[in-house]
């Protein structure tokens, strides 16, 4: 099972395991990982499921599509470059991710 390391924007973190083909989003939700609202509950229209990925794990993701770039305007802490949406990063297997939530999602 792949392991997402949550860590808050205080620097508290919490290590969870997930089901392969699950989102990052709907692990944390489902394991009470604070920082992450989901208002849509993953249909990609809110962004308060922002999340910054760790720098080395960025390229073992799918690429962002036009949609998720779009959303990652309207979040309520500003994107960086290491930001994604955590409803479109999917679990594969042997994939361990790295994520910081920021401080706020609204």
């Amino acid at each position: 099972m792949p392991q997402i390391t949550y860590t808050e924007h205080d620097g508290a973190t919490r290590v969870v395991e997930g089901n392969v083909g699950d989102s990052v989003m709907e692990t944390a939700v489902r394991n009470g990982v604070p920082g992450i609202v989901a208002e849509c509950g993953g249909s990609l229209s809110c962004a308060t499921c922002h999340v910054f990925v760790d720098e080395d794990d960025l390229d073992r993701l799918d690429p962002m599509s036009e949609m998720e770039d779009e959303m990652l305007y309207g979040t309520a802490v500003d994107r960086e470059d290491n930001s994604r949406l955590s409803c479109q990063l999917r679990l594969k297997d042997g994939c361990d991710l790295r994520v910081t939530t920021p401080e706020t999602q609204v």
